[in-house]
């Protein structure tokens, strides 16, 4: 007489799948990653390897005279990286001062941009009329396309023939002397901040119109609204908002080159132009590699503590 342990083989026989399920299975795990794989070789091709190439050239003396046979290059150990840490010397003086140029920087325009994108993103979220078109209006700097936004603020900051004299009455001299600084924090504000105001203002639609409504029952002003609810929820897009902005100003190469050119004046020589002149105006390729691993070095740790610290104070709070 049959019981239910005849039965079992073959009923596990049956919900096992076949050869073919087991195939289609295991293609189907598989599909993300063969569709990330490009991406993923793009990615080692153009920022991995350089980046590993650019560690080994740090440790040899590699100038003009052994670029084209990389072998030819005597090593150098750790002499470069002590180089441009000696501050007692030329190298190290100059680039300190670029160091502080590039935070005084870094702190103003990612300041300004916080500063004006949150208050357009703010202010977006009433209904008005034309607020399309405002926000539109807002967002045209950031998609204009770099090059030619730049090249465009060069023209405007001659002394001569430039709207910005026109406009404020003044023959001054916009991109040489002290303000080049202030004319590469005006460039560099006006490109980066619609990017703040987009993230701020998506992050808005995610704060209940209750919590507004309430607060405005119980009497509390539009700072204290914005105080004790705003702010409070937008800590977490603001934390990756002030890092990714800090990441892409204190590193910009392209709005300083663009608007002085590989020359440019001592005032508003950031890190990532004096990098450049070492490697590929005086041909000192090894010492630019070691300030370049210096910068990386640099960025890493203040991500990593930063991070970290934004955590802590996230875990804290929950």
């Amino acid at each position: 007489m049959p019981t239910a342990l005849d039965d079992a083989p073959a009923v596990k026989a049956a919900g096992a799948p076949g050869p073919q399920g087991v195939r289609r299975k295991r293609r189907r795990v598989a599909l993300p990653y063969l569709l990330l794989l490009p991406a993923i070789l793009l990615e080692l091709l153009v920022h991995l390897i350089p980046m590993v190439a650019g560690l080994v050239m740090s440790f040899f003396k590699l100038t003009q005279f052994s670029i084209r046979d990389f072998s030819s290059a005597p090593a150098a150990g750790l002499d470069n990286y002590k180089f441009v840490l000696d501050f007692n010397a030329a190298a190290g003086k100059s680039l300190l001062g670029s160091f502080w140029i590039s935070i005084l920087y870094t702190v103003l325009s990612v300041g300004f941009c916080w500063l004006f994108g949150t208050s357009a993103a703010v202010l977006m979220q009433k209904d008005f009329r034309g607020r399309g078109l405002l926000r539109t209006l807002f967002l045209v700097p950031y998609a204009l396309p770099m090059y030619a936004a730049v090249i465009t603020w060069s023209f405007m900051f001659q002394k001569d023939t430039g709207l910005v004299n026109d406009l404020l009455g003044t023959d001054s001299f916009w991109l040489i002397g002290d303000n080049s600084f202030w004319s590469l924090v005006v460039v560099s504000v006006w490109r980066n901040w619609p990017f703040a105001f987009l993230i701020v203002m998506a992050g808005l639609q995610n704060v209940p119109g209750e919590l507004y409504e309430a607060a405005a029952i119980d009497g509390a002003s539009w700072w204290r609204q914005f105080r004790a609810i705003t702010q409070p929820m937008l800590r977490p897009v603001n934390q990756v908002l002030l890092l990714v902005l800090f990441l892409w100003t204190f590193n910009d190469f392209n709005t300083p080159y663009v608007l002085f050119g590989a020359s440019a004046p001592k005032e508003a020589s950031l890190i990532s132009i004096h990098i450049y002149q070492s490697s590929f105006v005086t041909w000192n390729f090894g010492l630019g590699s070691a300030m370049s691993v210096l910068l990386l070095l640099f960025l890493l740790i203040v991500s990593t503590v930063y991070l970290g610290l934004t955590a802590r104070r996230r875990n804290a709070v929950v």
